[in-house]
């Protein structure tokens, strides 16, 4: 019950910021570790204004991606971060769906440095993510992502945690 109210008011908090941005989408993931440990998402997606290498196969692009994460581990107390990233994306041509493919490298910070088995070393991690999916017409998305956490050797504790997610984006 404490982790919907918590998820409740920070999706509450995002919408309610999020109408200043346009064609900004609300994030929704569920995703597992290697470990078993649980992942769900929330977050915020504010696109560019910007593509490149626009041709006829398509273009790209990116966006700001601001996220709350709960970890619910089932050998320790569960975790919580907060993450920030940017993220290019190649978005192949379509009418009415668009395949695409992203990559960004972002950091995030952690309220436990115990994840299961692996000892992160410290709560600033740094956030590398790739993923392929959908958007469909109206901005509607699916697609499966690969997240990575490390400290990048700031702490000899590195064992760092990677969680394979599905994800849905709800255009605002």
């Amino acid at each position: 019950m404490k982790r919907l109210f918590c998820l409740a008011a920070i999706g509450a908090a995002l919408l309610g910021h999020s109408f200043t941005a346009q064609a900004a989408g609300l994030e929704f993931g569920v995703g597992q570790t290697s470990d078993s440990t649980m992942t769900y998402r929330l977050g915020l997606q504010l696109p560019w204004d910007q593509s490149w290498l626009q041709s006829d196969v398509g273009r790209v692009t990116g966006y700001w991606s601001g996220a709350y994460t709960y970890w619910d581990g089932d050998k320790t107390a569960s975790a919580s971060s907060l993450s920030f990233s940017p993220v290019f994306v190649y978005e192949f041509s379509g009418a009415t769906v668009k395949p695409y493919v992203e990559a960004g490298i972002g950091v995030a910070l952690f309220s436990r440095t115990q994840l299961e088995d692996n000892n992160i070393g410290e709560s600033f991690q740094f956030e590398d993510r790739i993923g392929f999916g959908l958007r469909f017409a109206g901005g509607h998305e699916v697609g499966i992502r690969a997240t990575h956490y490390s400290n990048a050797g700031i702490n000899s504790n590195n064992d760092g945690v990677e969680s394979y997610s599905l994800h849905y984006t709800l255009p605002l």
